[in-house]
C-alpha cells in the first residue's frame, strides 16, 4: 500500500521537528467537505501556500522566519518527517482553542477564524508523534500534489526508512498530556 502524506504549513512542520509542539490544528482544505484522519501514520508534506508571518505567534515568526519567507513549493521535496497519530480532539468552542493557545504556534485570531469557517464541521486538534527520517525519500512534486487538500497518496517508490522520534518518550508523554489536560473540559464523552 502506498504511503500517505499530510500537507501542513512548513512553519508548523519546523515547529514539530523542533519538538516545540505536538499538536496541529486542522479543518481541511477547500477541496474537502470535512477533515478526516484515515491514516494512523504518514509523512508530513511541508507546504508554503497560504502561510504568512502574521498568522503565527510573533515569537514563532522570528524563530521560523526561513520557512515563512518561502512562498513556492519545491520541485523536489525531501520527506524528512514521519508522524504517527496519537490522539485527536474535535473543537467547537473558542475557549478550547484558548486552552491550547500556548501549545501551538498559530495566533489565536487565525485559529478562531479556522474554527468559524464551515461552522457545521469541527476544528481538529491532532496530536502527532513526529520522527525525523534519517535518509529521507525525495518526492518529485507534480501537479497532482497541489491544491487545497489535506492528504496525498505518494508513489509506491516512496518508503519509510530509519527514523527516530523528535522527542523522547517522557517529553512526548508530557506534551501530549498537556494537550489532553487543556482540552479535557471541552471534550464530550459518550
Amino acid at each position: 500500500m502506498p504511503a500517505a502524506a499530510l500537507k501542513e504549513w512548513a512553519v508548523t512542520c519546523d515547529a514539530l521537528a523542533a519538538g516545540e509542539q505536538v499538536v496541529i490544528i486542522r479543518k481541511g482544505g477547500i477541496g474537502e467537505k470535512r477533515f478526516e484522519l484515515p491514516h494512523p501514520s504518514f509523512f508530513l508534506f511541508p507546504t508554503y501556500a497560504h502561510q504568512r508571518p502574521e498568522l503565527v505567534r510573533p515569537d514563532a515568526a522570528v524563530r521560523y522566519a526561513d520557512a515563512l519567507e518561502r512562498r513556492d513549493d519545491p520541485e523536489h521535496l525531501p520527506l524528512t518527517l514521519w508522524a504517527a497519530l496519537h490522539d485527536s480532539y474535535p473543537i467547537r468552542d473558542p475557549e478550547a482553542l484558548e486552552a491550547i493557545d500556548g501549545l501551538q504556534i498559530l495566533t489565536g485570531d487565525y485559529a478562531n477564524e479556522r474554527l468559524r469557517w464551515r461552522r457545521t464541521q469541527p476544528l481538529w486538534a491532532v496530536v502527532l508523534r513526529v520522527a525525523r527520517v534519517a535518509d529521507p525519500p525525495v518526492l518529485a512534486v507534480g501537479p497532482e500534489h497541489g491544491g487545497c487538500v489535506s492528504w496525498l497518496v505518494l508513489p509506491e517508490s516512496i518508503a519509510l526508512g530509519t527514523h527516530a522520534p523528535v522527542l523522547d518518550d517522557p517529553r512526548f508523554a508530557a506534551a501530549a498530556d498537556a494537550v489532553r489536560t487543556a482540552l479535557a473540559p471541552f471534550v464530550l464523552t459518550a
